[in-house]
């Protein structure tokens, strides 16, 4: 028993329809196999992302931060120039 919002049932509900499955087998045939890998990335200490986690990973490392104002007086205070 799980425990969803609406927007995740009927996500779950469609890709299941998608499949022509019930949303029951739509998680044992698809979840817990992730669920599985995931488990055994973390056994090995690896860190596996999807295509999509790549990218926003690469897109973070790859584009300057954004300083908040708040960040940049911590950083002044830090050179002592305040």
């Amino acid at each position: 028993m799980v425990r969803l919002d609406a927007d995740s049932k009927r996500s779950l509900e469609q890709a299941a329809e998608l499949r022509h499955i019930s949303v029951s087998d739509y998680v044992r045939t698809v979840m817990v196999p992730q669920a599985q890998r995931e488990v055994s990335a973390a056994r090995e200490s690896v860190i596996r992302l999807t295509p999509d986690e790549q990218l926003a990973l690469w897109t973070a490392l790859s584009e300057p931060p954004r300083l908040t104002a708040a960040q940049k007086r911590v950083g002044a205070l830090m050179r002592g120039e305040a």
